[in-house]
């Protein structure tokens, strides 16, 4: 039964049932976006249908057409209030075995889940360094496909409620993201983001950031940061579609106490 605080398309109708041999389902075969609602309001919902469709292209899926997904969003006749919207892509029905559908068709669905968000510690969040490393996969980095296996497996190393998040590594040790988000520092006047082209998920936010940043005349680098960059920067910072840009107090034994530069950054982010 489909919640009172939970409204569910499938393929632009009322339902929360997948057939069984999805190959969502059976082998991660696709791809999803989470936008933030406020007041019945998706947040940067033409950025976020624009990066969906780039996604699927990278798996060769064919992306519903944003006219679909608007017609979508105008049958869930989204309620007033503030929550989490998801959409989600898969290759469909197939027959058993990895070798997609030559003639696929593609499945879609809508999720729309009212949640209030609660606020930030007032003093920043706390971080921990994951001990799951990312393993690398040119073909598949950047995109935010169904297997989301490794950050499930990373989430599951702490429960204490004073972490806010984990920091995750790839094999060789290079830092990547955040479980549940991207990283930024600021250094020297430059602000700094890892680069994806192994492993990791390239969030709309932290594409709108860099764009943000870069149109106020601030240096942005994608380059590889290790561990002691992060401890080293002058501020650390995390950003996902639903929580925006957040600011990091603490990783281990390291603290930021003051802001630097988070506070302009998230007004160019919100803007």
């Amino acid at each position: 039964m489909i919640s009172p605080l939970r409204d569910i398309l499938v393929d632009g109708r009322p339902g929360d049932v997948f057939p069984a041999d999805d190959r969502g389902l059976l082998y991660g075969d696709g791809v999803f976006r989470t936008l933030r609602v406020d007041a019945g309001q998706p947040r940067w919902w033409d950025e976020q249908v624009a990066k969906l469709g780039r996604d699927c292209a990278s798996l060769g899926l064919v992306a519903p057409e944003p006219g679909v997904w608007l017609t979508d969003l105008q049958h869930l006749a989204l309620p007033p209030c503030n929550g989490i919207l998801k959409l989600l892509v898969t290759r469909g029905s197939g027959e058993r075995g990895y070798r997609p559908p030559p003639a696929a068709r593609t499945r879609r669905m809508m999720v729309f889940e009212a949640i209030e968000f609660s606020p930030d510690p007032p003093t920043g969040l706390t971080l921990r360094v994951c001990v799951l490393r990312l393993g690398w996969q040119p073909r598949l980095a950047g995109v935010k496909h169904l297997n989301r296996l490794e950050n499930v497996l990373a989430r599951a190393e702490w429960d204490a409620p004073e972490i806010d998040e984990g920091l995750l590594l790839d094999q060789s040790g290079k830092v990547i993201s955040g479980v549940m988000s991207n990283l930024f520092i600021w250094q020297r006047n430059r602000l700094l983001t890892p680069r994806l082209d192994r492993c990791g998920v390239a969030g709309l936010a932290r594409d709108r950031l860099m764009q943000k940043a870069l149109a106020a005349g601030i240096e942005v680098q994608e380059t590889e940061l290790d561990l002691r960059a992060v401890y080293e920067a002058e501020e650390v910072m995390l950003t996902n579609s639903v929580r925006g840009l957040r600011r990091v107090a603490r990783l281990e034994a390291q603290c930021w106490p003051d802001s630097v530069i988070s506070q302009r950054l998230m007004d160019y982010l919100n803007a």
